[in-house]
Order: structure tokens, then C-alpha cells, then sequence
């Protein structure tokens, strides 16, 4: 990445409030040592094109502090999408139960797609969980698996923020 794109890059997550130039030790007073945990998740391994995702976390923070998660989708022969960021509302900070969603636009476009979706809670020192992945096939006679019960809230945690592309997007996008 240019030098440039990168400051720029840098101030924009310094505005989000996703980095500090604070030292973690200086954090860590403020918000605690503890690490956030994603300790259950799910989503179907298989969706219909033009359908709606869902993946369901449990996570939990021992300082309470959760403020944000990151999405990050890898697609064959598209490459790693830009990092989406959903926040954690102030009551869900020590605990969070609930579904994060992906739109698949339209069937015809996204038949046959592959991608890897990997998800982290970070909390307000800067901390990390390990990520969780998930793997997802589109196709237009698949059907999502629902969660199972009993385990995750049916609670809105917010959208996946990225838009797919089809290999032909990439090719005409290059072409133009």
C-alpha cells in the first residue's frame, strides 16, 4: 500500500476509534488485561443466492469492555474484501449473544461462490479474540441450516458491511 493510502488508512481507524496511539500498557490500566472470547458460534456452511446470512456469535469480555467486530471475507479469485467493522452497542459490552448478517445479492450473480468469512471482537485496549471462520458455498438450490436451539439469542448485532463480486465483476471492473 502507498505511503500515503496507508496514513490515510490509519487516521481513518484512529477516527473509528479501532486503534490508538496510546502504548497497551496505557490502555490496559484504563480498560483491563482481559481479552475478549468469541465462546460459541455458527453459521450455515450453505445459503441461496439472494438470500440473507446469518452467523450467530456468543462472546464475552471479563473487563466488559467489547467495543467492535471485525469481518473479514476471502474469496477465490476475488482476493480478501475490505475489513468490516460493526459496533458493539454500550449493553452488549461484557456479553454479546446474537447474529451478525451478510446480504447475497442477486441468485443469477452469486451462483457457485466460495468464500471464508473470519470474525473477531476487539475490545476498547486494543485486545483481540482468536478468530473464528466460517466457510460458506452459494448455491441456488441450497437451503440455510437455522442455528441450534437454544444456544444463541435471535438478538440483530448489525450488517457484514461488505458487498460480494463475482470473478466476472473483477474482470470488467480491470477491463474498464
Amino acid at each position: 500500500m502507498p505511503k500515503k493510502r496507508w496514513i490515510l488508512f490509519v487516521i481513518f481507524l484512529m477516527a473509528m476509534g479501532c486503534t490508538s496511539l496510546e502504548p497497551l500498557e496505557v490502555r490496559e490500566k484504563a480498560y483491563g488485561t482481559g481479552v475478549p472470547k468469541i465462546t460459541q458460534s455458527f453459521a450455515s456452511p450453505r445459503i441461496r443466492a439472494g438470500n440473507t446470512w446469518k452467523v450467530y456469535l456468543n462472546a464475552s469480555d471479563p473487563d466488559g469492555d467489547m467495543k467492535a467486530i471485525f469481518s473479514v471475507i476471502e474469496q477465490p479469485g476475488i482476493g480478501r474484501y475490505p475489513v468490516s467493522i460493526t459496533r458493539i452497542r454500550e449493553e452488549n459490552r461484557k456479553e454479546i449473544s446474537g447474529y451478525l448478517y451478510l446480504n447475497i445479492v442477486t441468485p443469477q450473480e452469486m451462483n457457485f461462490i466460495n468464500l471464508t468469512l473470519t470474525v473477531q471482537v476487539q475490545d476498547k485496549a486494543g485486545h483481540f479474540s482468536a478468530p473464528a471462520l466460517f466457510p460458506l458455498a452459494i448455491q441456488s438450490q441450497y437451503t440455510q441450516e437455522p442455528a441450534p436451539p437454544g444456544i444463541f439469542k435471535e438478538e440483530d448485532l448489525g450488517p457484514i458491511m461488505i458487498r460480494l463480486r463475482t470473478t466476472d465483476d473483477d474482470h470488467m471492473r480491470r477491463r474498464f
